[in-house]
């Protein structure tokens, strides 16, 4: 059982930066990814950015803006976010999943454990 503890979330100006933390029960290895996703009032969870097999991938609408990366021991993962926009708005997700392959990081159903989320708000 790994449990995920986010924080780091918050009200900010367009334009702006935050910083996610997700805390893990376990450290992230060849066998367990760890990402986040984002869920915004009505839609359906996405796929913001992930760490799978030592390299990080990232939804369209946040490359270059997002960034993933791990702490040392590799049980924290961060989510470091640039030039945010109002449509970023969303409560933000830390999950993880055993043993994922290619095909299943970008799905928020395959990722078997998830933090209680944090809250993004970005207005002005």
């Amino acid at each position: 059982q790994v449990q995920l503890v986010e924080s780091g979330g918050g009200l900010v100006q367009p334009g702006g930066s935050l910083r996610l933390s997700c805390a893990a029960s376990e450290s992230t290895s060849s066998s367990n990814t760890m990402g986040w996703f984002r869920q915004a009032p009505g839609q359906e969870r996405e796929f913001v950015a992930v760490i799978w097999r030592g390299k990080t991938y990232y939804a369209d609408s946040v490359k270059g803006r997002f960034t993933i990366s791990t702490n040392k021991d590799k049980n924290t993962v961060f989510l470091q976010m640039a030039s945010l926009k109002p449509e970023d708005t969303a409560v933000y997700y830390c999950g993880a999943g055993r043993n994922l392959v290619w095909s299943s990081i970008w799905n928020h159903s395959r990722y078997g454990y998830w933090g209680q989320g944090t809250q993004v708000t970005v207005s002005s």
